[in-house]
């Protein structure tokens, strides 16, 4: 309010405003100077790749079910009832790119988000095991509303890190949102988590409440570049003919 009164004062001035206009105005701008603050702050405490968002997705590349699902998922409601969302395709497809950009739209919202590499967050379970402090870790994690894990095909599989993986996604089941990103499909789960009653536990905990973005066919963006660039290269000129 300090910094904005005197300007404030000037157009209240100019365009004859009353008191109540000129206090209702000068509080207005606080308070949406406020709320950029506060997105920002959840932008920055996410740790979301700001570069992946809407504006540089390229939805058209996705069949009109999928564009759909993201006009929805964009809105944040799904937090509202504990709604995982799983992101399936092949890499190159786009999977990191649309979660991140869902996790942004929610920040702005000024929902909490956190995104991480599911490796990473898996090691950091560990390190939380390991000096008994699991539930405090957990506990921190469960204040996220959406909780982004990238890439969660990519652990290193052995047993303790299924263990606190399992124990993450049970915490979170029907409490808070989980969005995973994966180029596994379900069936192929057993990498992660072993053996097959746990696999199909961890899954039946994701997938019971859940969106299932389905990137199966969509042809790999890094591809298509390729393609492109090749289709851009200047054709080599036939030879000169014999003399």
């Amino acid at each position: 309010m300090a910094r904005l009164f005197s300007e404030t004062a000037v157009r209240a001035a100019r365009e004859g405003l009353t008191h109540e206009e000129f206090l209702y105005e000068l509080v207005y701008r606080e308070a949406e100077a406020k709320d950029e603050r506060r997105v920002e702050r959840m932008l920055a405490q996410s740790f979301l790749p700001r570069e992946k968002n809407f504006e540089t997705l390229d939805i058209t590349c996705y069949p009109l079910a999928i564009r759909q699902q993201l006009a929805q998922l964009r809105r944040g409601a799904f937090l509202d009832d504990a709604v995982n969302v799983v992101a399936v395709g092949q890499p190159g497809t786009g999977k990191s790119h649309l979660a991140a950009a869902i996790g942004i739209e929610l920040a702005r919202q000024g929902r909490s988000v956190l995104w991480t590499p599911t490796f990473a967050l898996v090691q950091t379970l560990l390190a939380a095991k390991r000096d008994l402090k699991l539930p405090r870790e957990l506990a921190r994690l469960q204040r996220f509303e959406c909780l982004v894990l990238d890439d969660i095909g990519y652990v290193q599989q052995d047993r303790d890190e299924m263990e606190v993986l399992f124990t993450l996604l049970a915490n979170r089941y029907e409490t808070r949102s989980t969005i995973i990103t994966t180029n596994l499909v379900f069936s192929e789960w057993t990498r992660i988590f072993k053996d097959p009653m746990t696999t199909q536990a961890a899954i039946d905990r994701v997938v019971h409440h859940s969106v299932i973005i389905d990137l199966a066919g969509v042809t790999s963006y890094r591809v298509k570049a390729a393609e492109d660039d090749q289709k851009k290269k200047p054709k080599d000129p036939p030879p000169d003919p014999p003399d």
